[in-house]
């Protein structure tokens, strides 16, 4: 077993991988006054790289916005713990690890106290295998390089904010999105093309809209979080790189309210927005950001905690004869012609060819919860259905919980149970979309434990001063 003792405390080799970060407690260290540094790094791109989002690769003219990796980290004592938010579709562990290894040697932050995010803007180049097109290695090179810049440069900005203070509110957007899968008259689930014959959602939309403000002792913002579940979807111009909806509010809240703003996506697997345009989306999510920041109010942080833990899991076994016919039936009535059906099809041939010798393997990734006060931060590494991110939501034993999807990994579509019965895009199989059915409870029941078991340590912290005087709560 080996353990080490800095900012938390690291166990490995004798529980097969474990990794736990719980920190370390004092009295001193309750006292110390909060810290907290920010900063935002430009993703290098241009227009000779393919793009995602879609099905098939495509080509930008220039941006609408920059792509950035966006850091925040918070400290108190030897306690830090940071989040970066990348616009990006994914995020992979491949190049994700190596950066925070460049952090931990910068800053001592080791990784399992810092989480990295994907955005899900379908406005950027490609970071990952999935559908027609591969990753660009000179755009993962690029946003490796900045994922490990941003967090390493809002360290570097702890001393300029020495007493800072957080305030939270739980807002709420609820026109931006709505449960995509819907139930179509043929007994299918809507995803692309016509669906004037939609029966009802076969799921939950999520408004929750969480916002954590940090600022000076003055009131002065030092770096907003918000957390949300629609997918990313939507930039004002056509054809160009942009950080979509969510990433357009956050620069532009910037620019008007101060302070860097961290976009979360919350379980968005199954949600979309179908009706409003993207410029108008821009608008209610800023607004509902500023309300929800306006009506916040003061939390406690005696303590930063993490924990994060290896989560295993298997390629799914499948029918190719039903997976061909599920995708070929539902293109050729949905989307068009039969030249653009077969095209469709034939990327999803080509993906279940490559899965195909994988069938049943074990996999391994990542499931990791923060906690600041009383607030905790669940990230997952899939598109999480919303279902799913309620669920956590409703076991945890925080009064504050945000699930963010597409962290630190990406394993695809994660539905649950439910979901697989009733099929659709988000279950065919893919590379967006392999493991195997009930990993999505599995997960679930993963995060609840994590977060069980830090209210724990947090409820043994004041049981602990409760009897020797303390008053850190």
């Amino acid at each position: 077993m080996t353990i080490k003792w800095g900012s938390g405390l690291l166990i490995a080799g004798g529980l097969a991988g474990l990794w736990l970060s719980i920190g370390l407690f004092s009295v001193a260290a309750a006292a110390e006054a909060l810290r907290v540094g920010s900063a935002a790094i430009e993703i290098a791109a241009d227009d000779s790289m393919d793009m995602a989002g879609g099905i098939h690769p495509w080509r930008a003219n220039g941006a609408e916005a920059p792509l950035r990796a966006t850091a925040l980290v918070v400290a108190r004592g030897n306690e830090k713990l940071a989040i970066c938010s990348c616009d990006v579709l994914f995020v992979q562990k491949d190049f994700v690890d190596p950066a925070l290894e460049a952090i931990r040697a910068a800053t001592g932050i080791p990784p399992e106290r810092v989480l990295v995010h994907a955005t899900h803007t379908h406005s950027a180049p490609s970071a990952t295998r999935v559908h027609g097109y591969q990753r660009d290695p000179r755009f993962v090179e690029g946003l490796a390089k900045a994922i490990a810049d941003a967090v390493i440069a809002a360290h570097a900005a702890l001393d300029a904010h020495p007493d800072c203070r957080l305030r939270y509110r739980l807002g709420e957007e609820s026109s931006v999105g709505q449960n995509s899968r819907i139930l179509l008259g043929d007994g299918t689930i809507f995803w692309i093309g016509n669906r004037d014959d939609a029966v009802r959602p076969t799921g939950p939309f999520d408004p929750d809209l969480p916002v954590m403000a940090f600022e000076t002792a003055d009131g002065k913002p030092v770096a907003t979080l918000f957390n949300h579940s629609t997918h990313c979807i939507g930039a004002r111009e056509g054809g160009k790189r942009s950080p979509a909806f969510y990433g357009l509010a956050a620069q532009e809240l910037e620019a008007e309210q101060g302070g860097h703003h961290v976009f979360l996506q919350g379980a968005s697997g199954s949600t979309h927005n179908l009706t409003v345009p993207p410029a108008e989306m821009v608008i209610r999510i800023k607004d509902a950001v500023n309300r929800a920041r306006a009506a916040a109010t003061p939390r406690e942080v005696p303590r930063l905690l993490a924990l994060k833990e290896p989560f295993e899991f298997r390629v799914r076994v499948f029918d190719e004869s039903a997976e061909e016919e599920a995708v070929k039936s539902y293109c050729r009535k949905r989307v068009g012609s039969e030249e653009a059906a077969e095209g469709i099809a034939q990327v999803f041939r080509t993906q279940r060819a490559e899965i195909a010798p994988h069938q049943g393997e074990p996999r391994t990734s990542s499931i990791q919860t923060l906690v600041v006060g009383d607030v905790a931060i669940v990230g997952v590494p899939a598109e999480f259905f919303t279902v799913l991110g309620q669920e956590i939501k409703r076991q945890s034993p925080f009064r504050h919980t945000l699930v963010s999807e597409l962290s630190n990994d990406w394993v695809g579509y994660i539905p649950d149970s439910r979901g697989h019965e009733l099929g659709g895009y988000q279950t065919w199989t893919g590379h967006h979309s392999y493991a195997e059915p009930g990993t999505g409870e599995r997960m679930v029941a993963t995060a609840v434990n994590q977060l069980e078991r830090l209210h724990e340590e947090l409820r043994g912290q004041v049981r602990d001063q409760g009897s020797t005087g303390g008053s850190g709560r």
